[in-house]
């Protein structure tokens, strides 16, 4: 079980090496020049070539790529007194642990360093430790209603396998799988938001926080969650629902459950013993692949109901080009990807005894 811990976070590490690669390279090429967007009209040539010096632009696109590395990896090195070099550590971006002491350079452990905005001047950790909260709650909230209902009407459609119920929970899985994330955003919002707003009582734009219009500060205001998760969980309720009915029904057909029915087991005590343990593998793989949907999808779901999360920091700062603030909230959100996957694999590996032991 170590061994196959230890391989998945392997592989995890190698595929955020390709994450970072990826994403400097295409942000580091594109033909937007920072320090002139960075300057707008009052732009001049000695400025830019200031401002491109400090930033490390003028550095080759290796050393450039190798600084980005050494900014992001919790122990990095660094020069202590040349400080006209990119290298140079400065304490105003990070706090550091020195770990190796040399004439000249360093090595510290420190927390990842993911640059600076080119628009607030704010580090990037702290803008997105700010929005991406928002964004966890809605996540998790839309996949916990994913998995609570979807279950529960998977388990009713293998029940009452093709009667009614079973053939309306088709037809609205297909409808939900069908349905992209920012059209049913949209749709949502104009039903229950705008013709049915004096039932509902739900609004069409809103954050986790409300201004209050006393002046009293800010509240918690979890209605607004509501509609954002619900168009967000559309989909992956869908898919479970559907995976749940299949699984059970292929559970309900093999032999050892044969045998329990013929020795008189109650067949509650089956379904809920015997079946859901087995039939939920497949369950749990598709929920953590539909994780990164969910997450892309807020994106487009957030900025339509005006959720302050990961979605609209991403649209504002490619409206911007900012690009630190683009490139730290594609690395966050990999890395919890990558985190939460590992932890799936672990799950799966003990819900399924020949994954644990790499048969």
């Amino acid at each position: 079980m170590i061994r196959f811990i230890l391989k998945r976070i392997l592989y995890g590490l190698l595929l955020m090496l390709g994450v970072i690669t990826l994403v400097f390279f295409l942000f580091t090429v594109l033909p937007s020049d920072p320090a002139r967007m960075m300057m707008g009209q009052r732009s001049d040539i000695a400025t830019e070539e200031a401002i491109r010096k400090e930033m490390g632009l003028d550095l080759p696109i290796g050393i450039q790529y190798l600084a980005y590395l050494n900014d992001l990896s919790p122990i990095s090195w660094h020069k202590t007194k040349d400080t006209d070099s990119f290298f140079y550590l400065d304490s105003s971006d990070y706090s550091y642990i020195s770990l190796l002491q040399f004439s000249a350079s360093s090595i510290v452990l420190k927390k990842p360093f993911m640059r600076r905005s080119y628009q607030s001047k704010r580090q990037v950790s702290e803008i997105i430790s700010e929005a991406f909260p928002k964004t966890a709650i809605l996540a998790l909230v839309s996949i916990f209603f994913a998995i609570i209902v979807g279950i529960s009407i998977g388990i009713l459609c293998a029940v009452f396998k093709d009667t009614w119920f079973d053939k309306i929970a088709l037809i609205f899985s297909v409808l939900g799988m069908s349905l992209p994330s920012f059209f049913a955003a949209i749709l949502f919002a104009w039903v229950f938001a705008f013709l049915l707003a004096d039932v509902t009582g739900l609004s069409m734009f809103g954050s986790l926080y409300t201004v209050d219009n006393y002046g009293n500060g800010q509240y918690l205001d979890l209605k607004n969650l509501i509609l954002p998760a619900i168009t967000l969980g559309i989909r992956p309720l869908a898919l479970v629902v559907e995976l749940t009915k299949n699984s059970i029904l292929d559970v309900l057909s093999k032999d050892y459950i044969r045998t329990a029915k013929s020795k008189g087991v109650p067949y509650r005590k089956i379904l809920i013993r015997h079946t859901l343990k087995n039939a939920l593998n497949p369950v749990v793989t598709a929920i953590s692949g539909w994780l990164a949907s969910l997450l892309a999808g807020a994106v487009f779901v957030e900025y339509i109901f005006d959720w302050k999360g990961m979605g609209v920091v991403i649209v504002e700062a490619l409206d911007k080009y900012d690009f630190p603030v683009v490139m730290g909230s594609l690395l966050y959100v990999s890395i919890i990807l990558v985190i939460i996957n590992i932890m799936v694999d672990i799950i799966y590996g003990w819900l399924d005894p020949q994954v644990k032991f790499g048969d």
